[in-house]
């Protein structure tokens, strides 16, 4: 079965590129983390470029399975009730947040336009949606919450010294950590389960990498916060109403970075939880497998003309069985899947009409075994002579079609 078959049925994530500079021209980029993460889950990551008018092209990247959004430049705040111009930053302090904050507060309308669309998208059809510090104040916007123009102005400074939290590190991007505090029975908790009640038990907080002067001020009435910062900064919330992990289902945003939690020097994570929101839902991933495992299979028998062993037989079965019940997948596949289920079912049925040949053969070759030459010499001699008057009769029987289809005709034309 060729890889394009299987490409097909595998989910299919949209990602939103960020735009930067190099050598004087515009390029488009997304973090690798991100990329490897969807991959190693047995998705088809799908990037979405950045570029005008990108906007009204996205029906064309249908079907859409999920949407996970991230890097990128502060919202646009006259896209939301901001307090630019309520007096709480005086216009100093609003320039030395532009100072301090130059590459990310130079607004991108043209990426705030693609990216509050598919938010709204993700809400409004229940698609997986996962945003990552920018996308989680995207999602936040998109459903009618605000955010703070600066956190370090307008709430670190509100709190007691001992609550202050650095949210950003330009010195130690990566290496940069905080502590959250996760509420019990939210998503975050189940990920971070293990973790949480070797790190203190009642205190439920891990230490996370952050990277963001802005961050939720008014949370979207449909959300639900998972976990804070001691300053009070809400860090990751999601919609309960469109959460069902059995089905891979779930909107949610995250302000820290949970793909960039990792050792020093090391592909390792800094908790076990941390790739969770990658993941997809543990029964899809199975019947992933024994698609993959089926087409193997199938391409093995049909390609190689290669038997296997019967003990993989229902390998076979159970693989076609599932893409023609086409359980969890979308409804545009269905036409797809049901070909390709026929396919694998097909491969099912050359298997065991190959082992009833073969069955076949091994009880003729039994009874000659027993038989004299002159009984082979005979019996070999009446096949022989059966050949010929097959033959002989399939020929009349075609020519007698073929002058029964040109008959009418040349009657009709006389």
């Amino acid at each position: 079965m060729a890889a394009e078959d299987l490409s097909v049925i595998l989910p299919r994530v949209l990602i939103v590129s960020r735009r930067s500079v190099r050598k004087n021209k515009f390029v488009n980029f997304v973090g690798e983390y991100h990329l490897d993460l969807i991959v190693k889950y047995g998705a088809v990551p799908v990037i979405v470029p950045r570029v005008t008018g990108i906007h009204l092209l996205l029906d064309s990247f249908e079907p859409i399975h999920g949407v996970l959004l991230c890097e990128g430049e502060d919202i646009d705040p006259s896209l939301y009730e901001s307090d630019l111009s309520s007096g709480e930053l005086s216009p100093e302090e609003l320039e030395e947040i532009r100072h301090l904050h130059a590459s990310d507060t130079a607004i991108d309308k043209e990426k705030d336009s693609i990216e509050l669309r598919l938010a709204k998208l993700c809400v409004e059809r229940n698609i997986p949606y996962l945003g990552i510090c920018r996308g989680s104040q995207v999602l936040n916007v998109a459903c009618g919450g605000t955010l703070h123009q600066d956190i370090e102005k307008e709430l670190s400074r509100k709190v007691p010294e001992e609550h202050r939290v650095v949210h950003l590190n330009y010195e130690n991007y990566d290496g940069h950590r905080h502590p959250v505090r996760v509420l019990e029975g939210t998503p975050l908790h189940q990920w971070f389960r293990e973790s949480l009640a070797q790190e203190g038990g009642e205190r439920m907080e891990i230490l996370v990498n952050s990277y963001h002067h802005q961050g939720v001020k008014r949370l979207a009435q449909r959300f639900v916060p998972m976990a804070f910062t001691p300053d009070g900064l809400i860090e990751g919330f999601y919609d309960p109403d469109a959460y069902n992990p059995n089905e891979g289902k779930f909107i949610m945003g995250l302000q820290f970075h949970p793909e960039r939690m990792r050792r020093p020097d090391s592909d390792e994570f800094d908790y076990p939880g941390c790739p969770c929101a990658y993941q997809l839902d543990h029964e899809l991933e199975k019947k992933r497998k024994v698609i993959v495992r089926s087409f193997s299979l199938a391409r093995d028998i049909y390609c190689a003309g290669n038997g296997i062993n019967p003990s993989k037989e229902c390998e076979l079965q159970v693989g076609a069985d599932f893409l023609e019940s086409n359980a969890v997948l979308s409804e545009q596949q269905e036409t797809r899947l049901t070909e390709m289920g026929a396919t694998v079912r097909n491969a099912l049925a050359y298997l065991e009409k190959m082992k009833a040949n073969e069955e076949r053969e091994n009880t003729a070759r039994k009874v000659m075994a027993t038989m004299s030459v002159d009984q082979l010499t005979d019996l070999l001699s009446f096949y022989h002579t059966m050949a010929q008057i097959c033959s002989e009769v399939l020929e009349s029987k075609l020519h007698g079609l073929v002058n029964h289809d040109i008959g009418p005709f040349h009657f009709q034309n006389h």
